[in-house]
């Protein structure tokens, strides 16, 4: 029997990326490989579904009814999958999942590293960037934000847990600078700025949780755009460093930094697993979301 899906997913990925390319970058294929695919559907159905150019690719008419009813045939063939996948069936298939540099290292990749020992099935794609990537864009499944969830009207979130941040040294350089007791004594320090994409980000102090968090006024005369290199340079002496407390606390009990203003703690930030907005979830991401959610808390700390 003929198989009517034969291209039908490369053709829906193909208008939806809006381009060969990225299509095929999303599917983990060739673009050779997409526009034979959607040459073969077009070769079947005896219709030119896309104008192509060099430049741009279009819908025809044909290939716009054909689209839209491709995308409803995938939408019921979706929910068919994800009915058997709440039926008991083994999470399967590809995840692709985007994380936070630092804690992506020291706290999701231990979680999904386990998933996958646990699901043989299931094949974990995961990347490591602090960038905001657009998942739906970028075919992602599952991302952990840390903070303020700016596209929250086209993603399904769900809490983890909640970051604190605090400020530590190392032992020599509170010896040879001496220690801060109050927030204004931080102004006659020096301090390693976290930047990102040549923003500094401010500190800011939490001393009451009814009152507006107030700015530090910190030095700083080095910035990085990683907190675990921050952290280092702490650990040399190269100043204060503002730290979330899951990362501070291997350093304080190895002896490497020591808590600084151990009664203040800068403005809390939530974390979340987000994922694309859908009727149905997949059991392959809900078991990575439901995982997370059992383990993240204890490594912050909450």
């Amino acid at each position: 029997m003929k198989d009517n899906l034969d291209g039908v997913a490369t053709f829906v990925q193909v208008v939806e990326a809006g381009s060969f390319a990225l299509a095929a970058e999303r599917m983990n294929l060739t673009r050779s490989a997409v526009g034979k695919a959607i040459s073969r559907l077009e070769a079947r159905l005896g219709v030119r579904l896309l104008h192509r150019s060099t430049r741009s690719q279009s819908l025809t008419t044909e290939g716009q009814s054909y689209y839209e009813g491709c995308v409803r045939a995938l939408a019921e063939l979706d929910n068919a999958e994800a009915a058997l996948d709440h039926s008991g069936i083994e999470p399967s298939g590809r995840l692709r999942v985007s994380v936070p540099e630092a804690f992506g290292h020291l706290c999701v990749a231990p979680v999904l590293l386990d998933l996958a020992r646990h699901y043989p099935k299931l094949q974990i794609d995961l990347s490591f960037t602090d960038r905001m990537v657009d998942l739906v864009e970028e075919g992602i499944d599952l991302a952990v934000r840390i903070g303020e969830l700016r596209d929250s009207a086209t993603l399904a979130a769900r809490r983890l847990g909640t970051q604190h941040v605090a400020i530590g040294a190392s032992p020599a350089y509170l010896a040879q600078h001496g220690t801060p007791q109050s927030l204004d004594d931080l102004a006659a320090h020096i301090g390693i700025a976290y930047s990102c994409g040549g923003n500094v980000a401010p500190w800011w102090g939490a001393t009451d949780a009814a009152k507006p968090a107030p700015a530090v006024q910190v030095r700083s005369q080095i910035s990085m755009d990683d907190i675990q290199a921050i952290a280092a340079a702490a650990i040399d002496g190269y100043g204060l460093a503002w730290l979330p407390c899951w990362l501070l606390t291997r350093f304080v009990q190895s002896g490497a930094l020591a808590p600084v203003l151990g009664s203040y703690r800068v403005r809390s930030q939530e974390i979340y697993a987000v994922w694309p907005k859908e009727r149905h979830l997949r059991a392959k991401t809900r078991v990575a979301i439901d995982a997370l959610k059992a383990r993240i808390p204890a490594m912050i700390g909450e």
